[in-house]
């Protein structure tokens, strides 16, 4: 049997619909003629566990690991769309998150106060909001304090709670955090958007044979295309996806550089 996971956007409050495309998708695949198809989903402690599963069939991954930590391990199948603000197609933007409260009225205005990021490793929570600051920052650490949340929730609550002054969420977590925990956004308001980048695709291993990737690529068509899935899909925004050639996603690695040649290679 096959691993499949789907933690990038896995909240609680949505499993249910989570598990309902999945079990869609799991039969598109069946009839596209590939065997081994799990019935559930993997949720495992860390996404790395089944990002380098020598038996991983489908998991979604942010772009940043796609492009550097496990650029030799994983494949990419498509790009998800989402039909949220921030989205257009397949790429997709971070919020940059204050308080309702907060006077400030652009980015410059952050200057000298306290970030929250998820990770260093992702692109919506730390990449993205270092190439919206990059620009701005002089070649010199911008904040005073750069905090790390372990999560997109997570950094929204330290904004909210005044333990941190801004942070940049992916626009489908924080619609998502809208819609199933609307108390995680309350007093909080988008300042600015990043700049955008292809979005979280979903990705197989990176030995994964060309006939078994056409499979997925047509399993996850039809399924898109299901009726009988449309309430999973809207329950989790999905509006199509789109087969992207593997170099789009050297767009991630163009925000980087361009930070760096700012003088700013860190989130500082």
């Amino acid at each position: 049997m096959s691993v499949a996971s789907l933690p990038m956007y896995d909240l609680p409050e949505a499993a249910e619909a989570t598990d309902a495309w999945w079990a869609g998708l799991a039969r598109a695949f069946a009839r596209e003629g590939l065997s081994g198809v799990p019935d559930r989903l993997t949720r495992a402690e860390t996404s790395a566990a089944t990002w380098r599963a020598p038996d991983l069939l489908l998991s979604q991954t942010c772009g940043y690991p796609l492009t550097h930590e496990f650029k030799d391990d994983l494949r990419l199948v498509a790009t998800p769309a989402y039909g949220v603000r921030g989205c257009a197609g397949s790429a997709y933007c971070s919020l940059i998150m204050v308080r309702a409260e907060d006077p400030v009225a652009e980015l410059s205005g952050l200057r000298g106060r306290v970030a929250a990021s998820n990770s260093r490793s992702s692109q919506s929570g730390c990449s993205a909001l270092r190439a919206a600051i990059a620009p701005l920052s002089g070649g010199t650490a911008f904040f005073a304090e750069v905090l790390m949340s372990g999560g997109h929730a997570e950094s929204l609550d330290l904004v909210a709670r005044g333990a941190a002054d801004v942070c940049a969420v992916d626009c489908v977590t924080y619609a998502l955090l809208a819609r199933y925990r609307p108390e995680a956004v309350q007093g909080l308001r988008c300042l600015a958007e990043s700049p955008d980048a292809p979005g979280l695709p979903y990705v197989t291993r990176a030995g994964l044979d060309e006939d078994s990737l056409a499979r997925l690529r047509a399993g996850l068509r039809a399924a898109l295309a299901d009726p009988d899935l449309a309430e999973p899909r809207a329950a989790l925004f999905i509006a199509g996806a789109e087969v992207l050639p593997e170099a789009a996603y050297g767009r991630i690695l163009e925000l980087e550089r361009g930070a760096r040649d700012l003088g700013y290679p860190e989130l500082a």
